[in-house]
């Protein structure tokens, strides 16, 4: 992989939304900086209420030309006219949605803080790889993915890496030269103004 000049940022939806409110709010975002990829990541499983959320960002995302990935739902790929699903289980499934879906079509993997089941992703044909949480969270069981993690996959694995789960101003400083995408959440849905959330974090990483 060539080095990385600057990161990408990778945006993670709420896992609950307005409809009335959050496409709009995300359009606004998407508008204030360059966004690679945007994740529907919902706690509902009622098939119903993800359809209308779907097709409510897909319509804000396409009209910007950004990817739109869904967690775990992968039969709601091709149905919705989405880009991609995002998988939760590292490469346990990878390559049988890669099977299952069209070439074109985004599979990532997280992967948490195994470099092993990363590596296993990317052999079974993931298009990008997740770890994290990158920095001290009292969330899961308190492990987290490194900086020499990041630095070792940046210099020998070509597949593109995401760093995602508390990423705090000094983990975004720490890791700005070692991963391709940041993922960002509630980092950026929980500020008083996501809009300038965003923005100061593109300066902060841009720096």
């Amino acid at each position: 992989m060539s080095d990385i000049e600057q990161p990408q940022l990778y945006l993670i939806t709420p896992p609950e939304f307005e409809l009335d409110v959050f496409p709009a709010l995300l359009g606004q975002v998407l508008d204030s900086a360059k966004i690679a990829c945007v994740r529907l990541s919902l706690a509902t499983q009622d098939e119903d209420k993800i359809c209308k959320m779907a097709d409510a960002v897909r319509e804000i995302t396409h009209a910007r030309d950004v990817a739109l990935v869904i967690d775990e739902h992968i039969l709601l790929v091709e149905k919705l006219g989405l880009d991609g699903v995002h998988l939760g289980d590292g490469a346990r499934r990878v390559a049988k949605v890669r099977k299952m879906l069209s070439e074109d079509a985004i599979v990532g993997a997280f992967s948490g803080t195994s470099r092993h089941d990363g590596m296993s992703a990317g052999e079974a044909g993931a298009d990008y790889v997740s770890f994290g949480p990158i920095s001290e969270a009292a969330l899961g069981d308190g492990e987290r993915a490194s900086a020499n993690l990041f630095q070792w996959w940046s210099d020998v694995i070509e597949v593109p890496i995401v760093a995602e789960g508390a990423l705090d101003a000094q983990a975004l400083e720490m890791f700005g030269p070692i991963t391709d995408f940041f993922a960002l959440g509630e980092e950026i849905w929980s500020a008083a103004d996501p809009v300038a959330k965003v923005q100061h974090i593109v300066k902060m990483i841009s720096a």
